[in-house]
């Protein structure tokens, strides 16, 4: 017999909501700050090709910002604004005020229609946690109080699907790894990266498919609470 399911983790970013409607409107706050603030920069201009040499040079000169997201923008939008003529001092605030635009907007997700009824089923039963890449705080969300735990990776310096990031929530939440079940819709970040440390995994996958890793694949999250009922059904077996 395994071990029952005691909390049942999300992905959220294109699992429990579409990211798109938020990044553009975040991208879009950021833009229009910037431009209010310094508006002679005519900075949304910049051509793709800099802001991108941009990008790789912070990244270049500090590498871990790969795993610290909301930091690596703020790093971003100070080294633009310094290689336009703006002063250290006054590139810094004035990222940080960007971010803090952008990071007002990121939170007002879209959520997927299922997504609130089936967090309501699910927690009468399981806890319910978070496990995420993204700059999003879900208790910052219409559905935070639906949570008992969030990880994000940018607060730890580590990524789905590094099997770490997975044994740090265990760990925090006090369960073991038989003990969780992950949902996510990216295979490679959440179904392999939940299996490597020693979870079990369901793929969210609007479009369908199979996975030899998973244990089971939903199109939609109205499918979850079928699906983790047999998940514990074979552990009682």
């Amino acid at each position: 017999m395994n071990s029952a399911p005691q909390l049942i983790t999300f992905d959220l970013d294109d699992t429990l909501w579409d990211m798109r409607p938020a990044l553009q409107a975040a991208e879009q706050a950021q833009w229009s700050f910037l431009a209010s603030r310094f508006p002679r920069l005519n900075l949304d201009a910049t051509p793709r090709d800099s802001l991108d040499i941009i990008r790789r040079t912070v990244l270049e000169e500090e590498p871990a910002l790969a795993h610290r997201i909301s930091l690596f923008r703020e790093r971003f939008i100070d080294a633009l604004l310094q290689s336009n003529g703006v002063a250290s001092d006054e590139a810094a605030v004035a990222a940080s005020e960007a971010f803090a635009a952008f990071l007002s907007e990121r939170h007002a997700v879209a959520l997927f229609g299922d997504a609130v009824p089936v967090l309501q089923a699910l927690k009468q039963q399981y806890r319910i946690g978070a496990i995420t890449n993204g700059n999003a705080d879900v208790y910052k969300t219409p559905i935070g109080h639906l949570f008992d735990h969030a990880w994000r990776a940018e607060e730890f310096g580590i990524s789905k699907p590094d099997p770490a990031l997975f044994h740090r929530a265990f760990t925090d939440a006090g369960v073991s790894a038989a003990e969780v079940i992950h949902v996510g819709d990216c295979h490679r970040n959440d179904v392999r990266g939940a299996v490597s440390a020693g979870a079990t995994a369901i793929w969210f996958n609007p479009e369908g498919g199979d996975s030899r890793v998973a244990a089971s694949v939903v199109k939609n999250l109205a499918e979850l609470p079928a699906a983790i009922a047999q998940i514990e059904r074979r552990s009682a077996e």
